[in-house]
This record gives structure tokens, C-alpha cells and sequence, in this order.
């Protein structure tokens, strides 16, 4: 068994406590995409810290999709989620669906979950407690582990509830905030290319003798059947002014 250290308890171990993963979560590469693995890790780490008696801490968040980010304080801790989400039973999905907080005081003689539990005692981790914390449809879940017996039990009145609640209005904030990105650079893409939507309705037409309406619905029809952008197949007409696709605007006309 690996020994769990306190990311502040020597300089030598200022590292450990530092593992994001996203579980079951395909990483993009960009900035924005680690964000809230950065935001559950740094509540793993400050509730590892301010917790008498914890050996580690893992940080969840769920939104009902199959996105799940998880932030642990030491990689071993890892296997105990992933035995959670397959077996669907644990103190993460019952603080998840219960709304409360979930104390294993003692492993030992709590015979919840056994596929949890087996993992558990094998780690060496003697009780844990799993605490919710719920911002609109996001549910943020921060589990705390101990190598002793009943040591956790205020755990979820102490410092880690203040913490627990910030970073969830954070990811909520996050994600809002990304949402009015991806908005406003759809807007900016729109504005980019209705000019030349225009022109290509102007086209159909001159070609047709249609309305805008009629126009413009000839477009989109082409895009539909061809699979491409709505801008590419505008772009197209443009550049060759309508010449030889009388045909193809009347059969997506009919």
C-alpha cells in the first residue's frame, strides 16, 4: 500500500496532492477545458489541509451528463471512484442522490458497500466521509479519508463546508461564463458570414425570381443534402455567380 502524505506537512512532499483526472472525460487540450479539474483539485487540497486526521481527499462534480471531472490528493485514491462508478454503490452516489452528507465511520464493521469497502481496508483507508454540495443542477461531492477510525466525524461542520460551497458557485460561474463565450463567438461567426449569405440569396433570386423567405430556404436545403456549411454552399453561389446551378436550385426548390 502506498503511504498517503500531506501536501503540507514537508517540502519533500509539495508535489503530492497535485493529480487532477478527469474520469470518463476526453481532454480538449485547451485552457478552459481543465478548468474544473483545477477547480476540484484545489478543493481537495485545501480540505486534505484543513482536516485533523485526513489522509487524502477526492473532489467529484456531476451535472447529469456523462461528463464527470474528479480531482484526487494522491492517484491511489482514484481506484476508489472508478469502483463507484461501475458498481453505481458508495458514499459518492449515495451523497449524490441522498443530498446529505455520507459518514463511514468505521469500515471495518460497516458493511455498505461492499465493493467499496473491500478497496478500501486494502488501502489501509479505516473510515471516510463523502460530503454534497449542490449549486443549481450541479452536484459537487468532497470525500475525505482517514487511516483511523471515527476521525471524521466533524468534518462536515468544519472549514471544509465553506470551501465545499465556493467552488461549487465557482464551476457554476465557470460554466456560465463559457456559455456566453461560446455565444458571443456563434454571433461573431454569424456576423462574419451573413454578408456573404446575402449575396448568395441575391443570386437565387435573380435565378429563381424568388422572395428572400424563398431564397434563403433554398440555401439551407443545399446545405441539408450536401452536408456542408450553410457559409460554404453561400460562398460557392458568390464565386460563381449562380452560373450553372439553375438546375440545383430548382430541384431544392420544388
Amino acid at each position: 500500500m502506498r503511504q498517503y502524505v500531506r501536501a503540507d506537512q514537508d517540502d519533500e512532499a509539495d508535489h503530492v496532492g497535485r493529480y487532477p483526472v478527469a474520469l470518463g472525460q476526453r481532454a480538449t487540450g485547451t485552457p478552459e477545458s481543465g478548468l474544473p479539474a483545477r477547480r476540484l483539485s484545489e478543493l481537495a487540497e485545501g480540505a486534505l489541509r484543513c482536516t485533523a486526521e485526513c489522509c487524502g481527499a477526492v473532489a467529484t462534480a456531476s451535472d447529469g451528463t456523462d461528463e464527470r471531472p474528479t480531482a484526487v490528493t494522491h492517484p491511489d485514491l482514484a481506484a476508489l471512484v472508478s469502483v463507484q462508478d461501475r458498481s453505481g454503490d458508495g458514499p459518492i452516489p449515495a451523497a449524490e442522490e441522498g443530498g446529505d452528507p455520507v459518514d463511514a465511520g468505521d469500515l471495518l464493521n460497516d458493511r455498505r458497500w461492499p465493493d467499496y469497502r473491500a478497496l478500501a481496508l486494502d488501502s489501509g483507508v479505516r473510515s471516510s466521509i463523502t460530503i454534497p454540495f449542490r449549486s443549481g443542477d450541479l452536484t459537487v461531492t468532497l470525500s475525505l479519508y482517514s487511516f483511523r477510525a471515527g476521525s471524521l466525524e466533524a468534518a462536515a461542520h468544519g472549514p471544509v463546508r465553506a470551501l465545499g460551497d465556493l467552488a461549487a458557485s465557482c464551476l457554476v460561474r465557470d460554466r456560465s461564463y463559457q456559455e456566453a463565450l461560446t455565444e458571443v463567438d456563434q454571433l461573431g461567426s454569424a456576423l462574419r458570414t451573413r454578408p456573404v449569405v446575402d449575396q448568395a440569396c441575391g443570386i437565387v433570386m435573380h435565378v429563381l425570381g424568388c422572395t428572400p423567405d424563398e431564397a434563403f430556404t433554398v440555401l439551407r436545403r443545399i446545405s441539408q443534402t450536401t452536408n456542408r456549411k450553410l457559409a460554404d454552399v453561400a460562398s460557392a453561389i458568390v464565386e460563381r455567380r449562380g452560373r450553372g446551378l439553375e438546375r440545383e436550385f430548382s430541384a431544392v426548390a420544388d
